[in-house]
């Protein structure tokens, strides 16, 4: 059975009594609580659940006495557009309607003053019983916006990504939302009917639309907004300048009128209309797009598509500075992409993703980027396979479950996923190019295309994809070692820690741990058949960009008799501590408790020096390459090996290659014990002719190597000589025999 969930309820986040009473007055005010670190999206004054989406907390407003439900009974009970009535559709602007009776107007005020309250508050209505809520924005795109296929299908990924939505515009800290999704999710829709409704209800403002090109920018104004605009009823839709159906801009100059009944009651006369001045249009892609201009809105579209020159970061170092007055932020973007591959636009909007965690604040409690990310899996948003209430059918259903247009959805959307996966494991390719499509993680969504990968992607990525589903499992442990009473060379222990820097699947038993042998005052390691290190170290502390390469540290075992685990990578260490130093007697640590070898690259010598001055020369493992006669007098010394000739690249490479065919991914004995996402996905990327960026794949290659060491050992010479044996040789040509002197 599939269980997951995008949203989950906080019990009890704001004390009962302070709830109950502020809600009582109606003191909830819209937009971020410092107090209660929560955004208010409500507007009537309560809060109800207190939710959280992608580790954002949002308070709902309280549900209301009376809840509109399309049916008395549960089961007919769901999203239902309501009819416009036909007596309103006729009429096609406010001029129009001035014309008409009194008696007329005042039958239908109370209904527009409705349609306005459900656009400011938004909506509540029972979905087969359960009180449900959807924003204002979510109102105007299920009632009145005009898609492709006519009216818009309630989904609950949507409403949850209105809700997200509304919490990027209600927080001041935030300049928007960076959503990553699959295809045909319908963002281009919702993003072009959120312009129109923010645009028309705004005065001096201008909204904006960017896209993968200029000529995609216009598509979607024309063939989305546009259309979306002309089909508002009069009452919404602001008086229009230029031409019906625009090209380039959208202007509204006069706004609809919105007379309330009270100010029929008390005959109050008209306000003079005043024009909005407000506009929408679209621009060219560019890194200089909508520079040192002021936008309220600005949609933007395929986000992780851009590709050289073109550069999304670059754009949107810009663009961030059209939404804000000095630190005040004033207009929001929403902005929503599947990816592309990663040197195709993909990387660039997978950092841009990244940089929007909510939960990396800078002391302005904004994140990197300004934007709030959001990721929400294929599965709750796959076309033919949500059923009538708007709800995903995760797994194949026992009883007939029918979508919104009445036909029978017979298989669970998770089942229909994996089986497209298994008709794609021939080509890797095509398998990355539909995960990065139809993603349920946001690995999938980042996903690289096969031929530009070293190594095996299908089955990098078949462990990426079961390390994610074991996550709450608890295989890795994430924690630091530390000298028993503080006391070096001692004894070392592990001490879990949240924000420790080693990364283990594997403690050895209390009989291999801290094994070190003295002889004759030199350390040995004692567990040497067990397995071996790998480290790509570091000399200098700092870095002028504050961006140097990281140490990296693996520890694998391989086979012996001992109770270990054989060919498993059981430590992982990709960091960069203050000093170089805490790193150096981070990985001596390491060393000590597990007592195995390492092989280090001896080109950035500080570490094994470092070993060596502590007693631990015999822990660095010699280059298994060259015979001891054939190595340097440095080699000698300290140990190590250069990894910067081709041989030994090539050889490096060949064992990490090996290493994934035979223990990584899916086999026939199930899928491999390699826990480390992290390396896994340095793998994915490596680029043997520019390895500096992959700490991980070195020291993990050099583990590897570490391990099976008589691979690469040189062949002894073998030198004939001649020994006399006392016989003598003769010439037997001729008609006798001749010594031979």
């Amino acid at each position: 059975m599939y269980e997951q969930s995008l949203v989950k309820v906080i019990q009890d986040h704001i004390k009962p009594s302070v709830l109950k009473k502020n809600n009582r007055y109606k003191k909830w005010e819209y937009g971020y609580d410092v107090e209660n670190d929560v955004v208010i999206i409500s507007k009537d004054g309560t809060i109800g659940d207190v939710v959280e989406i992608q580790n954002l907390k949002i308070a709902l407003p309280a549900i209301p006495e009376n809840v509109y439900a399309a049916s008395k009974e549960e089961k007919n009970q769901r999203w239902v557009k309501a009819e416009y009535p036909k007596q309103l559709a006729k009429i096609k602007s406010v001029f129009d309607w001035e014309r008409y009776p009194v008696n007329f107007k005042e039958e239908w005020y109370d209904y527009i003053d409705e349609e306005f309250r459900r656009r400011e508050e938004g909506f509540w209505f029972k979905n087969k019983g359960i009180p449900t809520y959807i924003t204002g924005s979510h109102y105007m795109f299920l009632q009145w916006s005009k898609i492709d296929v006519g009216a818009a299908d309630y989904r609950e990924s949507n409403r949850l990504f209105f809700i997200f939505w509304e919490a990027c515009k209600a927080d001041q800290r935030c300049y928007g939302m960076c959503y990553l999704k699959n295809r045909r999710s319908g963002f281009s829709f919702m993003a072009s009917s959120e312009l129109v409704h923010q645009a028309t209800i705004s005065s001096d403002s201008r909204f904006g639309i960017l896209s993968k090109s200029g000529a995609d920018a216009k598509k979607m104004f024309t063939d989305k907004v546009v259309p979306i605009s002309i089909n508002y009823p009069f009452f919404f839709k602001p008086i229009q300048d230029g031409m019906d159906r625009p090209k380039t801009e959208l202007a509204y100059r006069v706004p609809a009128s919105k007379l309330t009944r009270r100010k029929l009651d008390q005959g109050e006369a008209p306000e003079e209309l005043e024009g909005l001045d407000t506009t929408i249009d679209w621009k060219n892609t560019g890194d200089n797009s909508y520079d040192g201009e002021k936008l309220k809105l600005l949609a933007h579209d395929e986000s992780g598509k851009w590709e050289r020159p073109d550069n999304i970061l670059n754009n949107w170092r810009v663009t961030k500075t059209t939404l804000r007055l000095g630190s005040k932020v004033v207009g929001k973007c929403m902005m929503g992409s599947t990816s592309n591959a990663l040197d195709k636009g993909g990387d660039n909007f997978k950092k841009l993703y990244y940089a929007s965690d909510v939960t990396q604040r800078n002391r302005n409690g904004q994140t990197s980027s300004g934007l709030y990310s959001l990721f929400i899996p294929m599965e709750w948003n796959y076309e033919g396979f949500i059923d009538s209430y708007g709800v995903p059918v995760f797994d194949s259903p026992k009883d007939a479950v029918k979508d919104p247009q009445g036909d029978l959805i017979t298989t669970g959307v998770i089942e229909h996923w994996e089986n497209e996966v298994d008709g794609l494991r021939n080509d890797q390719d095509s398998l990355n190019e539909y995960y990065r499509q139809f993603p349920r993680t946001e690995k999938h969504a980042f996903r690289d295309e096969a031929k530009l990968s070293l190594f095996n992607l299908t089955k990098i990525y078949e462990q990426i994809d079961h390390n994610e589903d074991m996550k709450n499992k608890a295989m890795v442990t994430q924690g630091n070692f530390q000298w028993a009473g503080g006391i070096k060379d001692t004894s070392v222990s592990f001490v879990p820690d949240n924000n420790g820097r080693f990364l283990v699947s594997w403690i050895p038993p209390i009989n291999l741990q801290n094994r070190v042998i003295i002889k004759n005052g030199v350390k040995f390691p004692g567990n040497d058949h067990v397995g071996a290190f790998g480290c790509d170290s570091y000399d200098i502390s700092g870095t002028v960009d504050k961006r140097g390469s990281k140490g990296s540290l693996h520890g694998l075992t391989k086979f012996s008799m001992e109770q270990a685990p054989f060919n498993m990578f059981f430590l992982e260490y990709i960091s960069r501590p203050p000093t170089a130093e805490i790193f150096f007697e981070d990985v001596l640590m390491a060393l000590h408790f597990y007592g195995m070898p390492i092989l280090a690259e001896n080109n950035k010598p500080r570490l094994l020096y470092y070993l060596k001055r502590r007693g631990y020369r015999k822990f660095s493992m010699n280059r298994p390459d060259k015979i001891y006669n054939k190595l340097s007098v440095a080699e000698r010394e300290i140990g190590g090996i250069p990894n910067s000739s081709e041989d030994i690249k090539q050889a490096h490479a060949a064992a990490i290659e090996s290493y994934i065919e035979d223990y990584v991914g899916l086999s026939e004995n199930g899928y491999g014990d390699m826990y480390f996402q992290r390396t896994l996905e340095d793998w994915a990327k490596f680029n043997i002719n520019n390895r500096t960026k992959f700490d991980a794949t070195i020291s993990s290659g050099l583990a590897i190597m570490a391990c099976n060491k008589n691979r690469y050992r040189p062949s002894a010479e073998r030198v004939v000589k001649s020994v006399p044996l006392g016989f003598k040789k003769y010439n037997n040509k001729g008609y006798s025999s001749k010594i031979i002197q």
